[in-house]
């Protein structure tokens, strides 16, 4: 009894895939699931060397953890987790620690941490990226809650995260729901770089007809460069996979995109705080027109597009121009999302430090890349710094690539081809850099017809004009 270092609820991929990747590191550990076939799959895979208690009683596992008991559940998100908690509740004490491992909506993190907080148990949302592979050999891990109790779980986390250059891909982030928030926009980002993948490709296919081998071989190169990261790797793993007919099975997937909607929950909380993220709203917005496919295809048939001038180039030119364009529109993206978790931290009070953050997501997780270091450097050498764009390093990048960046803009345009990550990572840039904007008229317009005031730029207060 009270043998176990750490204790999961919902012994599911994730769940049964952590307690083994902390089993390798020598940590006893017990699993709770009211399946007993998935308890007894976890008993049955766990290695001789292992210390892995398995069970369906709930009171018999909360006694089996040493306290203060660390406790995480890994049950889909929502009520299950309410549920969850309610269960394990009566046999916890003061001082225990629960940590939520799923995606939960930030504002029900929050809620949750005062609840438990008044019955003096520590709470934690805590973002896990890496999928069933991560979960097993290294995932990256976003903890957010009361930073003394972290000292109980870090022995653990640390041991069995993802490391780069021997660094773990995991830190405390910062108090409340920091952890499941920073996630959250992780899965934005992961949203964004997706839908620019999926842009380029068809650019690639459609727009310039480049054969399918030298699409794949493409992606393939470009995973060798600047631009590696995971999700470039697994594209052209992706394209490179044949179907049973010995065709790309890249052919043959349906354009119905789904989602589980943290990307709609990232544009959405983007507009409550007023942060511009276009290219993760143009994500979310594309995904959605996806799924108006008969009304698509009765559109091809109806609003036709033939080009009016030639808007071919050379091969080889129009894939370096492609390359760049991905490489801006990439860092646009992360500098979004970043920007996005700096508001966050001031209005929710989470003392996020984006040095920490973007040292994290270097490995193990979703949107790992190559760029990370470059971030984690620019927020190292300026810890205040209010958006990426503005370190002098990521922007000459941005100033190098914005000729092919544009290039390929007008090439999209000219083929009808839809580039709304592309096009919304431009204007972010355009109007990011854009000392006048057009919004004068704008507030003029109010002003006019609903006598909204407005401020002038050669003396301080605030104006109404009687127009016409």
């Amino acid at each position: 009894m009270e043998s176990y270092d750490f204790g999961i609820v919902g012994l599911g991929v994730m769940g049964r895939n952590l307690l083994l990747n902390m089993a390798d590191h020598t940590f006893a550990v017990a699993g709770l699931d009211l399946d007993t076939e998935k308890a007894a799959s976890l008993q049955a895979e766990a290695a001789a060397n292992h210390q892995i208690k398995a069970t369906t009683d709930v009171a018999a596992f909360v006694q089996a953890i040493r306290k203060p008991r660390a406790i995480m559940l890994l049950v889909p998100a929502g009520k299950p987790v309410d549920s969850a908690i309610e269960s394990l509740l009566p046999h916890l004490e003061e001082g225990d620690i629960l940590v939520d491992g799923g995606n939960s909506y930030f504002p029900d993190t929050e809620r949750r941490y005062t609840y438990l907080s008044d019955k003096n148990i520590h709470f934690f949302g805590m973002g896990i990226s890496g999928g069933e592979k991560g979960a097993r050999f290294g995932p990256s891990m976003m903890p957010g809650g009361d930073e003394v109790a972290y000292e109980r779980l870090r022995p653990i986390f640390e041991a069995i995260s993802a490391k780069v250059n021997g660094d773990p891909c995991v830190a405390y982030l910062g108090s409340g729901s920091a952890g499941n928030y920073v996630k959250m926009v992780h899965n934005g980002i992961e949203y964004g770089v997706m839908q620019l993948l999926a842009e380029i490709y068809d650019l690639m296919k459609r727009g310039a007809g480049i054969a399918d081998d030298k699409i794949q071989e493409t992606f393939a190169k470009w995973n060798e460069t600047e631009l590696q990261s995971f999700l470039v790797e697994i594209t052209g793993e992706i394209l490179k996979q044949k179907d049973e007919d010995g065709t790309p099975l890249i052919h043959a997937i349906s354009d119905w995109a789904k989602s589980k909607g943290t990307g709609k929950w990232t544009s959405q909380n983007a507009m409550d705080l007023q942060v511009p993220v276009p290219v993760i709203d143009a994500a979310v917005n594309m995904r959605d027109i996806s799924k108006y496919k008969p009304e698509r295809i009765e559109a091809a048939k109806q609003l036709t597009w033939e080009a009016t001038s030639s808007s071919d180039v050379a091969e080889d030119q129009l894939l370096k121009q492609l390359k760049d364009a991905f490489h801006a529109a990439m860092l646009l993206t992360y500098a979004q999302g970043l920007a996005q978790l700096t508001v966050a931290s001031d209005t929710y009070k989470y003392g996020l430090e984006l040095e920490t953050v973007t040292k994290i997501w270097r490995g193990g997780c979703i949107i790992r890349a190559a760029a990370l270091e470059d971030f984690r450097q620019a927020y190292h050498r300026n810890p205040d710094l209010r958006n990426i764009l503005l370190d002098e390093q990521i922007g000459q990048q941005l100033l190098k690539l914005q000729e092919n960046f544009r290039s390929v803009i007008n090439f999209a345009v000219a083929k009808g081809i839809p580039v709304a990550g592309l096009m919304n990572a431009l204007v972010y840039f355009d109007a990011y850099r854009s000392a006048n904007l057009p919004t004068n008229l704008i507030q003029a317009q109010r002003d006019y017809f609903g006598a909204h005031t407005y401020e002038r730029i050669d003396r301080e207060g605030i104006f109404h004009t009687q127009w016409g």
